[in-house]
């Protein structure tokens, strides 16, 4: 990010302090994080992008789930914009990439962080419900992603829990079936003969309760932090969307309880995962369409390369196999369905 950017975001943050270093991470799709650490003061977190309307949404979702909620997130120290970029500011969490360490925790670690994504994403179901399905923004920011020149403090989405609606909303499933088929479009040639049979799974009906509900479309270990053997934060909540709560539920328990360890470990793990669902909340049902959609869009990552399960990552051979294995399952109804 500039050195504008940088100097604002910390002149807000850490006013006075001396920076000592500045790393650049590779976290997020569509914005720069650096971590900045001061000669002395706490170090923080700062995020940027040239879409000044992402980074305050995900600002004002950062601190709405961190007012609403007990699910462990870095509440923003501050926010703005400042030369047309939008920035925040996190503190800087202690611990491992959870990514990394999954598999090295003993299993009744993994059956705790499993379990405490469950009660997680429960816990975000009932606290954020809406009308629609779409993607969220918060009030004030546009959604061209211009944000009308500098933010203010009246301005900021910080310190008061902001009202985050959904941008062109539409019914379930409308959305379940346009998401699916956009992912499964996006499936490379290696997919080719599961592309029809899936666009076939998305055209049936939704019978279940589709309500909308906060489906934080990333919400895995590869973005958590962990400490003692739990879940000391969850990181990376851009681009949010409402949408039925099935769809969360079969894409969050598809890349905590399948991407890291073989199939004849997951049980565990996936009953772990529901049992901290519905320590908080009955288990949504999942339905074929819900499953079809979630694990389609885990496939590629946004510049449509081959995502690669486990850990250490496989190479893309093993991981077109991985991800054909699981959409054959979802079509053939041998999936864990709920």
């Amino acid at each position: 990010m500039s050195g504008a950017v940088r100097s604002r975001a910390l002149a807000e943050t850490r006013p006075g302090a001396t920076v000592a270093s500045v790393q650049p991470l590779g976290r997020g799709n569509r914005k720069r994080t650096e971590v900045v650490r001061f000669e002395s003061a706490a170090p923080v977190v700062v995020q940027s992008s040239e879409t000044p309307a992402a980074t305050r949404t995900e600002a004002a979702l950062l601190t709405a789930i961190g007012g609403r909620t007990d699910v462990p997130v870095p509440r923003p120290l501050g926010e703005g914009v400042t030369d047309g970029t939008g920035w925040f500011v996190t503190p800087l969490v202690d611990g491992r990439d959870l990514h990394e360490a999954f598999v090295d925790l003993d299993p009744a670690d993994r059956r705790s962080v499993a379990h405490e994504f469950g009660r997680s994403l429960a816990t975000l179901h009932e606290s954020f419900r809406f009308p629609g399905c779409g993607r969220l923004a918060v009030e004030g920011a546009s959604g061209d992603g211009t944000a009308g020149g500098e933010a203010t403090e009246a301005e900021s989405v910080l310190g008061r829990d902001a009202s985050l609606s959904v941008r062109d909303p539409t019914d379930a499933e409308t959305w379940v079936r346009a998401f699916g088929e956009r992912h499964v479009r996006r499936l490379p040639a290696d997919f080719d003969d599961l592309r029809e049979p899936l666009l076939e799974a998305l055209r049936a009906p939704i019978e279940a309760d589709s309500e909308p509900r906060l489906f934080p479309w990333d919400f895995r270990p590869g973005n958590a932090i962990v400490a003692d053997g739990a879940v000391a934060a969850v990181l990376d909540w851009e681009a949010p969307l409402a949408a039925p709560g099935g769809v969360s539920v079969a894409k969050t328990e598809h890349l905590v309880v399948d991407w890291y360890v073989p199939a004849a470990e997951t049980e565990p793990l996936r009953r772990a995962f529901r049992d901290g669902y519905e320590s908080v909340a009955p288990l949504p049902h999942v339905e074929r369409v819900h499953r079809a959609a979630a694990v389609a869009s885990a496939v590629v990552d946004g510049d449509e390369v081959v995502t690669n399960p486990r850990y250490p990552p496989v190479d893309r051979d093993a991981a077109v196999e991985f991800h054909r294995d699981a959409l054959r399952r979802t079509l053939d109804g041998t999936g864990k369905q709920v």
